[in-house]
């Protein structure tokens, strides 16, 4: 079983005390990619992974700077925006970065106070508070800076009734492939640089009241060839959870490095949406062109009953199926996991998509580490990057 058992329920039983929580976050709002073609973007994330056509701003909303598509399956929404002209500040995001996330916006009841809050506490301010209205209500947002380009956005929606946003409308469309069982956001992954993990853990942890309720070394998140470190923030009620990742010495370049090169800075690397049936949820994604991590070697499935123990006794997945589909399998005092990867979903080998089933687990997977990192270790090597 995983030997991150212990280091979960301690973090745990601090968060829900609630002493620091003087920054009530009620759920993740969004997610906004900064892309190079918020059309095709729209059509793959709707082809490939299921989402459903939400809400749109354009030119024809009178947007004359740039374009946004909103996504939505169950509670996860995507917005993918692009400019619309070359002066827009928006191109030298993806001049540097390539398609990526900007935006990571947290569903708040009060917008001002969390803004005055955390800058209070020493955050830099992307946006301050600003009221936004249209004829179904009104919207309040307010941003902060994280690390790299990142920004965290505010979003208090108690008075409003429209599809998202103000400036946007129904986005109605003649396709809309079935939903692949995605029902919302588990966890995002910040990659940081060198020296930069800590920093960023204090900076949750002053400016946001997050507590780090799990940590791994290089001891732990190491292969032959690479090697990271890795510690988990969240918020005081637990729906928001930050791992936030930094390379570690080693023989080779690992997958940090790669991603920090290759988006020039630091961001987020993967975005883990979980389901309820990951069996059917990635067969369907595979049948919809996805593109997963290779698949471990035999011995890893041989010995999944006893690395999850009495837990086999609850299981509910076949092995052999889950083998067949590649996805991973851990274990922590509280239940078992089920994950999978995507490789890079953009040209880059950047950002990338975890899907992830938790029967009781609280942990992240800590028993699959290996095996994961020498799947992304093979991909490496093809792209000579290793």
């Amino acid at each position: 079983m995983s030997k991150e058992i212990k280091s979960v329920n301690y973090g745990l039983e601090k968060i829900f005390e609630g002493a620091q929580d003087f920054l009530p976050l009620l759920g993740t709002d969004y997610v906004e990619f900064y892309v190079g073609n918020a059309k095709q973007a729209a059509h793959f994330y709707k082809t490939a992974f299921g989402f459903q056509s939400y809400a749109y701003k354009g030119l024809e909303t009178g947007s004359k700077d740039e374009v946004s598509y909103v996504l939505k399956q169950d509670k996860i929404k995507l917005v993918l925006t692009t400019p619309l002209n070359s002066t827009s500040p928006i191109n030298e995001h993806i001049v540097k970065h390539g398609d990526g996330v900007k935006v990571v916006a947290l569903w708040v009841e009060d917008a001002r106070a969390a803004w005055k809050e955390t800058t209070g506490r020493g955050a830099k301010s992307y946006m301050e508070p600003t009221l936004e209205k249209d004829e179904h209500g009104e919207v309040v947002r307010a941003g902060i800076y994280t690390y790299g380009e990142t920004v965290h956005v505010f979003v208090e929606r108690k008075n409003y009734n429209g599809v998202f946003l103000p400036g946007f409308q129904e986005w109605k469309s003649d396709y809309n492939p079935p939903s692949a069982g995605l029902k919302y956001i588990d966890h995002m992954v910040g990659n940081v640089g060198w020296g930069q993990m800590n920093k960023w853990v204090q900076w949750y942890e002053d400016v946001m009241g997050f507590v780090n309720f799990l940590s791994f070394d290089d001891k732990q998140i190491h292969t032959e060839y690479s090697a990271l470190m890795s510690k988990v923030m969240s918020n005081g009620n637990g729906r928001i959870k930050f791992p936030i990742n930094e390379p570690a010495k080693a023989a080779k370049r690992s997958q940090i490095e790669e991603y920090l090169d290759f988006y020039e800075g630091e961001g987020v690397q993967h975005i883990a949406v979980a389901t309820d049936d990951i069996i059917k949820t990635v067969a369907q994604l595979k049948a919809n062109g996805v593109e997963f991590l290779p698949p471990p070697p035999q011995s890893y499935y041989d010995m999944i009953p006893e690395r999850l123990g009495e837990h086999m006794e609850i299981m509910k997945e076949d092995i052999s199926k889950l083998q067949e589909l590649s996805i991973l399998v851990d274990a922590d005092e509280e239940g078992y996991l089920l994950q999978i990867f995507t490789k890079p979903v953009e040209d880059r080998p950047t950002l990338f998509f975890e899907i992830i089933q938790r029967m009781g687990a609280r942990g992240f997977g800590a028993g699959n580490f290996k095996a994961l990192f020498e799947s992304i270790e093979r991909e490496q090597q093809l792209r000579g990057t290793l």
